[in-house]
């Protein structure tokens, strides 16, 4: 009966270690500390977005002669203009593989690698040279048409994911995505960053409170974020302990009677 056992044994370990724990579904725990109200003071520390290649950018240009400054104000088909990323697909002015954007009167300007403000610094120059007079009170405005990134593995909802806002946290970004199975790797998310000298790849562990103050937790256009599965996916296992435990006894009861039938 010692083979017996020593099956026993080992699928009684494999019970414990195979359940999923609370600790690795929960979002933003905040360990031992007190678990009373307080404030968590947040240390911003993402740097501005610098613009790629591929971008769309929306510029806008308000001056007090309007008709003037239409001509930068493309208007789409439909008579609006490009505030949203399918029409500024269409309208918007595109950084191009030398990191240029192209705009009428001014010609190409070198934006890769700038921020927004930048941009804005730099076309308000620009006019103020070749187009308007200082007294046009001109007012500039560059934005991205929305943050668009892409989700995979363990995300109820994979695929490209787009916000409307100039700022998302990765909170956000995972709820827009339907959250993470229960599968997935929580501890370890994964962002695959674009840079101006190439992507590199950042962690982040969503239990830990500790993800407010990463220097990565709002994301970037054209991030993409990757949830692995646990473990326990690949051993087919239950995500529970009744399901687990409904599995074991499964495989227990085979062994029984293939041990019966051999003795």
């Amino acid at each position: 009966m010692s083979r017996y056992f020593l099956v026993v044994a080992l699928l009684s370990l494999l019970l414990t270690s195979s359940c999923i724990g609370r600790k690795r579904i929960t979002y933003l725990q905040q360990g031992d500390r007190v678990l009373t109200d307080s404030l968590i003071t947040l240390q911003k520390l993402q740097e501005p977005y610098r613009v790629q290649m591929n971008d769309i950018l929306s510029i806008r240009v308000k001056a007090l002669d309007q008709e003037l400054a239409g001509l930068y104000n493309p208007i789409g088909d439909a008579g609006l203009s490009a505030t949203t990323e399918e029409a500024a697909y269409f309208d918007g002015y595109k950084v191009d593989r030398l990191g240029e954007i192209k705009i009428p009167n001014l010609g190409k300007l070198k934006v890769i690698g700038l921020t927004l403000v930048e941009i804005e610094e730099l076309v308000e120059k620009e006019l103020l040279e070749k187009a308007f007079k200082k007294e046009a009170n001109i007012f500039i405005t560059v934005r991205l048409p929305g943050i668009r990134y892409t989700t995979l593995g363990e995300f109820n909802n994979q695929g490209g994911q787009v916000f409307y806002k100039p700022e998302v946290s990765l909170t956000e970004a995972i709820a827009n995505a339907g959250g993470i199975n229960i599968t997935g790797d929580m501890q370890n998310i994964i962002i695959l960053r674009q840079y101006p000298d190439g992507k590199r790849v950042h962690h982040i562990d969503m239990t830990s409170i500790d993800a407010l103050n990463s220097p990565y937790y709002y994301i970037q256009p054209n991030d993409v974020l990757i949830a692995n599965p646990l473990p326990i996916k690949t051993l087919g296992l239950g995500e529970n302990a009744f399901a687990t435990i409904t599995s074991i006894m499964g495989v227990l009861a085979t062994f029984t009677i293939l041990f019966i039938r051999i003795n």
